[in-house]
């Protein structure tokens, strides 16, 4: 199942107002240039065991094998957030952060956005406080964020990272193989 969060809902409102599937977590500083570009998705059962085996079979298909060891941490958890950004230029002048001359050569170029990225590690980066906050075990994941955007998760979005949550005696993610 999935449910994409919008200023804190996911399906019901979350009881404390401030969970880690809250999506005022992600609103925090993510607008450069006054634009929200940040999508988030709650991803659980069923859902999540497609994500997982898109996971293996990339390690195994393609010798990745951390792939695979991170499918393995997301079956032992019940619920993923994953965090993506559209990749829309946001015409700041004189900006060339990412190495255009302007946006119009990025887009011309078919380049990222710099500030995109910008926004999408604090996005990153409040989801996982507000976890920490919450005594909620996770981990900045590439793989779950490169499955989800394989498998059609998340429309229009151009990067994305998953965050597994575990609230279990001992973290799943620090003693990985």
């Amino acid at each position: 199942m999935t449910h994409e969060i919008r200023s804190g809902y996911v399906g019901n409102r979350c009881t404390d107002g401030y969970s880690p599937c809250d999506g005022r977590s992600r609103e925090n500083g993510t607008q450069s240039a006054g634009v929200d570009e940040i999508v988030t998705l709650l991803v659980t059962g069923e859902e999540m065991e497609k994500l997982a085996d898109e996971m293996h079979r990339v390690g195994e298909e393609k010798k990745i094998m951390f792939f695979s060891r991170d499918s393995l941490n997301m079956r032992s958890v019940k619920a993923v957030l994953i965090v993506g950004v559209r990749n829309k230029p946001r015409a700041v002048p004189n900006c060339g952060n990412c190495g255009h001359a302007d946006c119009a050569a990025n887009a011309k170029a078919d380049g990222v956005c710099a500030l995109c990225v910008v926004d999408l590690g604090i996005a990153l980066g409040s989801a996982v406080s507000v976890a920490a906050d919450h005594r909620v075990d996770t981990r900045i994941m590439f793989t779950i964020g490169k499955a989800a955007l394989t498998l059609g998760f998340l429309d229009g979005v151009h990067q994305a990272y998953g965050l597994p949550l575990s609230a279990t005696g001992k973290s799943p993610f620090f003693d990985r193989k």
